[in-house]
């Protein structure tokens, strides 16, 4: 019994494949420069929203449910500082142990939620949160939402010009 190897999509031909690089990066760029720029809000920040729209379910829906994740996942980390902060004269260094715990315990049970679900999601938005090194604040969820939600628009619409490339290409094609 012989297997036939696996079908692979046919890549873009090159002129699409360039204007895919070009636009996206041109997407990018824009998202980074408003960011920095317009918004003052860190660009790395920008970035972990357009990770989060990649995660899963490439439409404006899903896309949105990502990014309500990181913001869950942002105010999951800020109650994680909080709880740091309570605990540590109680606790000392077994207060990172505990606040831990129920941290992952929060997020892990999340994931069975019927739409907002997205575990990736909410574990970025955690890491986004503790690698701003910013107070746990209101100002700072605010502003670290932001930039997530620039980024996945940015990355909404470097995928829609993907999708309308692809299929001009394969239009032309036949």
């Amino acid at each position: 019994m012989t297997h036939s190897p696996a079908v692979r999509p046919r890549p873009p031909a090159r002129a699409a494949f360039l204007q895919i690089v070009l636009g996206e990066s041109l997407i990018a760029s824009a998202a980074a420069t408003a960011s920095a720029m317009l918004f003052e809000v860190p660009v790395w920040a920008m970035f972990v929203g357009w990770i989060s729209y990649f995660t899963r379910g490439l439409t404006a829906r899903q896309g949105l449910v990502n990014l309500a994740c990181v913001l869950i996942g942002l105010a999951l980390g800020i109650g994680a500082a909080h709880g740091l902060a309570a605990l540590s004269p109680l606790l000392g260094e077994f207060a990172l142990s505990v606040v831990v715990c129920v941290v992952t315990v929060a997020a892990l049970s999340m994931a069975r939620a019927p739409v907002f679900n997205n575990l990736l999601g909410f574990f970025l938005g955690l890491v986004a949160y503790f690698a701003s090194h910013q107070p746990p604040t209101l100002a700072a969820w605010s502003g670290l939402a932001l930039a997530a939600a620039i980024g996945a628009l940015a990355a909404f619409l470097a995928h829609a010009l993907q999708q309308q490339v692809l299929r001009r290409a394969g239009a032309a094609r036949r």
